[in-house]
């Protein structure tokens, strides 16, 4: 089972809020059929935060609601050594998803659903991404939101929920 690795940096987050999304990212790990040890962790934070974050790392100087960093990319430049060659057994890294509770709100708002679906849709968002699923063209996206749609639809956590 995938581990989850949750802090909020806000303390606005219900444990409720934080369940479910452990759910909805386990279920999708499943969904994906990911190893057993894979691990990865979700940060909620502000819009100052996050867009902190989008600044720093993505030269973006605004607030955004999900930004997700993956640790499986194919470049090994910081880190040269092949762990796949140790007979250790690491679990497998997923990376990390920061989430604006603030987005989440608005956008909820806006898209007129729940929080818990806004929520739950943006954290499997940012966990599509870390799975290396985008949205760059018409092609990417029309597959990456059609998972989206489909594994969101199997859990159970509709858009006018």
């Amino acid at each position: 089972m995938i581990v989850i690795d949750m802090f909020d940096e806000t303390e606005l987050v219900a444990p409720a809020h934080l369940k479910l999304v452990e759910e909805i990212v386990t279920f999708a790990s499943t969904f994906l059929d990911l190893p057993e040890k894979s691990e990865m962790s979700i940060t909620f934070v502000s819009d100052a935060r996050i867009q902190e974050i989008n600044r720093e790392f993505r030269h973006k100087d605004q607030a955004t609601d999900v930004i997700s960093f993956a640790l499986n990319d194919e470049t090994n430049d910081d880190f040269p050594i092949n762990l796949k060659s140790l007979s250790v057994d690491f679990p497998y890294n997923l990376g990390d998803i920061i989430i604006s509770v603030d987005k989440t709100a608005e956008q909820a708002e806006r898209y007129g659903h729940s929080f818990e679906r806004e929520l739950g849709f943006l954290a499997l968002h940012g966990f599509l991404h870390l799975n290396g699923y985008d949205h760059m063209n018409a092609e990417d996206e029309k597959e990456m939101f059609g998972l989206q749609k489909e594994i969101l639809d199997a859990y159970g956590l509709k858009r006018e929920s």
